[in-house]
């Protein structure tokens, strides 16, 4: 059995790169001296990525270029809602957690859907990375990649800004809140 293409329609793509340009102007201190045209390149010779953005979008990240990373010459595209995605929302932490819950479980972990998404979660520097442009996760918190010696003792981390701080908490990585999703990077 082949896997799915990962690929969009022209009319979905072409919407999405509609989203993704006027994002990208509205937002321009966040990728200062980086033009629209390179990273419409780019996306345009990777459809994967595109598919990818996609379902960020469709999700309520509403994804946009937040850095060029100087080694690899990469975009990144951060979810840069102004909440966790609605979309994303209500889910444990990994598989693991998830198949620990004896009842009650949500539909998937944060991990999977990420997985499944073609994104990461991110990490506590991109997170912090991510708040220095800006207050996000005002009223809501995002689970974020957690250390592996935390993860086998049963904890997630996840974190919010908090009276104009960002805040970084444990929590059982079985848990899973209405108001908790998970915001993704992806690189291109």
């Amino acid at each position: 059995m082949t896997a799915p293409q990962k690929t969009l329609a022209a009319t979905d793509r072409d919407a999405l790169m509609a989203t993704l340009k006027a994002r990208f102007e509205e937002n321009m201190p966040r990728h200062q001296g980086l033009p629209w045209e390179e990273v419409e390149e780019r996306l345009m010779a990777q459809p994967e990525k595109l598919w990818s953005l996609h379902q960020m979008e469709a999700t309520g990240g509403e994804p946009d270029v937040v850095d060029l990373d100087p080694q690899t010459d990469e975009l990144i595209f951060m979810d840069c809602a102004d909440q966790s995605p609605a979309g994303r929302r209500s889910l444990c932490f990994d598989q693991a957690a998830w198949a620990s819950r004896k009842e009650h479980r949500p539909q998937t972990s944060a991990w999977a859907m990420a997985e499944a998404m073609g994104i990461r979660i991110l990490t506590e520097a991109q997170y912090l990375f991510l708040q220095s442009s800006g207050a996000v996760d005002t009223k809501s918190s995002s689970w974020i990649a957690t250390p592996g010696p935390m993860r086998r003792q049963g904890g997630a981390l996840f974190g919010d800004c908090r009276y104009g701080r960002v805040f970084f908490y444990h929590n059982g990585a079985q848990s899973y809140y209405a108001g908790r999703g998970f915001r993704g990077v992806l690189r291109v």
